[in-house]
């Protein structure tokens, strides 16, 4: 397989808190990799330096071979990465398909794309085949904010998917949601999957990484613990001793350092 996207040597401080420490990620083009570890162990914080929402002190980021630290995340975007968040985050006073059509037209910018006034058949169409493939396209014209939390996790991956990214990165897709929707969750990954779409999902319900991903990377303290397939890190003692010793989110120190 080939590397997609590569995170080589990444370190970030928020204060005196060090979130990562020379950590390193390889994503391989047409896997699902999964990305976990303890609470405080850097999983938020290096999904953010590779889409531009944090900056590292130190490392680079490289994607399909060009290096792309840095980059705002709009441009990440542009350049084939699209992301979830563990807190779905949408246009909630825009109607499920607006949000779709925002997304489709990403390489306009964020601005222009929320306030072009048309959209073309061609674009409705592609945004209302998405809502069909996550089987939320009777909710089209409905407010998003009206929506409920796992109707907006499945309008978050159709907004994700429809602007056609080269890899996904799934923020926590089965948290808070039931089991029904995860397993649906799960079955739409495993399609788009077989269709050649690459994915990178950090995910704390254990059941669905082992499950669903090729490869899975565990992080402590902000670096690598293990890398390898499922059954191997399943078996690892030191995956084990790190969950046991699990300290503060990630997300929460990095709240808390930035005051």
């Amino acid at each position: 397989m080939t590397t997609l996207l590569k995170a080589e040597n990444i370190s970030r401080s928020f204060g005196g808190l060090k979130a990562l420490n020379g950590c390193n990620l390889e994503v391989e083009k047409g896997s699902i990799t999964g990305l976990i570890g303890p609470n405080g162990s850097g999983k938020t914080t290096l999904f953010n330096v590779v889409t531009g929402y944090v900056k590292p002190d130190s490392g680079t980021v490289t994607f399909d071979g060009a290096d792309i630290t840095g980059y705002e995340p709009d441009k990440v975007f542009a350049r084939g990465i699209g992301r979830t968040f563990q807190l779905t985050r949408i246009f909630a006073r825009m109607t499920v398909l607006e949000n779709m059509l925002v997304a489709i037209q990403h390489d306009e910018g964020w601005l222009r794309g929320m306030t072009r006034s048309k959209s073309s058949k061609v674009e409705v169409d592609n945004a209302m085949e998405w809502l069909d493939f996550v089987g939320i396209t009777r909710l089209a014209e409905m407010d998003a904010g009206s929506l409920s939390y796992g109707q907006r996790k499945l309008l978050e991956l159709a907004y994700v998917l429809v602007a056609n990214p080269d890899v996904v990165l799934l923020d926590e897709p089965a948290g808070g949601v039931n089991l029904t929707l995860i397993n649906q969750i799960a079955d739409k990954i495993r399609t788009l999957n077989e269709q050649g779409k690459t994915f990178l999902i950090v995910e704390h319900n254990m059941e669905f990484v082992m499950n669903l991903c090729h490869s899975v990377t565990v992080m402590n303290q902000g670096t690598n613990l293990v890398t390898g397939n499922p059954a191997e890190v399943r078996s690892n003692p030191l995956v084990l001793d790190a969950y046991l010793g699990g300290g503060d989110d990630d997300e929460e120190v990095e709240v808390a350092a930035n005051g």
